[in-house]
Formats: structure tokens, C-alpha cells, sequence
């Protein structure tokens, strides 16, 4: 593979790397394909008609998956999500973008993936979901994309306002986290496992959880990664490792702030008890955090 320019954010281009050149790469971008089994031949990110077909960003001089279709190559994630789930079988079948509702008939969204276990006549056994979940863009990527598309040149460089980077953070707090409180809350109470995609870097920026055997597991975190191949000249998708935890303790990592210190905490309470007790405004403190308190001590 070519060394990365720090200047270009483009990674893969309509599944393929930029230095990429070809033929089959080519026919891709010119016909505006998706290889990674997007339910149409061509890809449909952002705009059906003029679509953003960037699969993967460089970040610090790895490529950083940023659209969701990408985690689909070969299948792995599922036969990986089915492995936790079911064992070692291959009597399952899995649905994409299941509707989902709750107790009063409000849709609570739709399931990425339902797995399902059957037997030899197709009833179901056991079920289970998995969720994936590729990383936002700060900042503005079509600017450096169609620059690329033009002549198709993996020298250029990318100078424009708003460079991009992925937004970690908005992936999870908006994204993330509220789908695991709805869906996975209500899978949680059907005692049914749960398995989110995810590539490694953005596991990473979450809080730590708590890891269990996989046989106490309900949910699994499928860590990937982007592996350069040379023969190839592509990125392959790859398991890094599993995580195994619950559901409830990983919700509880993401719903509730990390303490501070508690000692500094009571020094700013202790200023502005002693403010109040000797009648100085507890605006006029400089201890940050305390200057709105407003209660009144009798």
C-alpha cells in the first residue's frame, strides 16, 4: 500500500483505496458502485443520484470506517455475531433493518440485524441483535471526495475549510447510546443477547467496561479493523478481538459521569459553606463549580 499524505482524508473510495488504479477499482468509482453488498449495486450514502461514496477516512494515518455499509465485507460480522449467539451452527438466518416496537405500539427503530436460530423445519429457536455502528464526520468530506472524482489523482491534497475528522464523541452520545436505551433496553428485558460492530479506534474513546466470560455475556462488542493487504491492494476487514460484557453494567459505564474526587468536591463545599456563614456572596468564590450555588442556610 502507498504511504498516506497527511493532507488527504480520503481512505477508500467506492470500496476501494485511492491508490487503488485498477481496472476493477476504476469501474467502480466510474460506475459508482458499493462491493459491500449495499442492496443495490451502486452506492446510496447521502444521495442516491450524487452519492458521498467514501467507505473509510485517514485519521492519524489509519483509515476509519464511516459508513456502516463497509462492515458488511464477506459477511464476517455476522458469522461472528453468530458464533456468541448460537455456538457453532450454521442453522441461522439473519433479517437487516427490522422494525421494532414497544409495549404500546410506539416504534422504538429499526434492528440493524435480527439473528435467527431454526430448526430443520425453519421454526425459530432463539433470536438475537446486532447493531453496527460506523463513526460521524466533523467537519466536511464532499469537498475532498468530489476534488478526487474528478481525475481520480491519489497525489492530491485537500486544503479546503472544515477539514474532516471522525466525531467519536456525537457517534456515541447521539447515536450509539440512545439506540442501546431503546432497543437494546427492550431486547435486554426478552433476555435475548446483543452484539454491537464497531472498529476498534471507537471503542476505545468509550468508558471502560466491565468484561465477563462469554458464557455470562448478553453482550458482545466486535471490535474491527482495516488491514492492509498488499497482493491485493485493499483494506480487509478484520476481527480484532471480542469483548464480552452485560448489558446492564456497559449502560450503567455510559449513563452514569465517572466520579471525581470527592475530597475536591467537599473543599468547594466547605468555601461556600464558610461564604455564607460569614455573609460574602458565594459569587465571589473562584472555586469552579460553585459559583451558582444559590442555596440558603438557616
Amino acid at each position: 500500500m502507498e504511504s498516506i499524505n497527511p493532507r488527504n482524508p480520503l481512505a477508500e473510495i467506492f470500496g476501494f483505496p485511492i491508490h487503488n488504479d485498477t481496472e476493477t477499482a476504476r469501474t467502480n468509482r466510474d460506475n459508482k458502485f458499493c462491493p459491500f453488498h449495499n442492496g443495490t449495486p451502486k452506492c446510496t450514502k447521502d444521495d442516491k443520484l450524487h452519492p458521498l461514496g467514501v467507505c473509510s477516512m485517514y485519521h492519524k494515518g489509519e483509515p476509519v470506517i464511516t459508513c456502516p455499509v463497509r462492515f458488511r465485507e464477506n459477511w464476517t460480522m455476522i458469522a461472528d455475531a453468530a458464533k456468541f449467539f448460537f455456538g457453532s451452527t450454521s442453522s441461522y438466518l439473519s433479517l437487516s433493518e427490522v422494525r421494532l416496537f414497544d409495549k404500546n405500539g410506539r416504534k422504538a427503530g429499526n434492528i440493524d440485524y435480527v439473528l435467527i436460530l431454526h430448526d430443520d423445519r425453519g421454526r425459530i429457536i432463539d433470536f438475537a441483535s446486532l447493531e453496527v455502528q460506523a463513526v460521524y464526520i466533523s467537519g466536511t468530506i464532499r469537498g475532498a471526495f468530489e476534488t478526487f472524482m474528478e481525475d481520480q489523482n491519489p497525489d492530491f491534497e485537500w486544503r479546503g475549510v472544515n477539514y474532516p475528522r471522525p466525531d467519536y464523541l456525537s457517534s456515541s452520545n447521539k447515536r450509539l447510546i440512545p439506540q442501546m436505551l431503546t432497543k437494546g433496553g427492550i431486547f435486554r428485558q426478552w433476555g435475548k443477547k446483543q452484539a454491537v460492530a464497531v472498529q476498534t479506534r471507537f471503542f476505545d474513546t468509550l468508558p471502560n467496561l466491565v468484561e465477563v466470560d462469554p458464557a455470562e455475556a448478553d453482550l458482545a462488542w466486535l471490535l474491527y479493523d482495516l488491514l492492509p493487504e498488499e497482493s491485493t491492494q485493499l483494506y480487509k476487514l478484520t476481527l480484532n478481538r471480542t469483548v464480552y460484557t452485560k448489558y446492564d453494567t456497559s449502560l450503567f459505564k455510559f449513563t452514569s459521569p465517572e466520579a471525581g474526587d470527592m475530597a475536591e468536591f467537599m473543599v468547594g463545599l466547605q468555601k461556600t459553606v464558610d461564604a455564607k456563614l460569614n455573609g460574602r456572596p458565594s459569587a465571589t468564590l473562584d472555586f469552579e463549580g460553585f459559583s451558582e450555588a444559590k442555596d440558603d442556610f438557616t
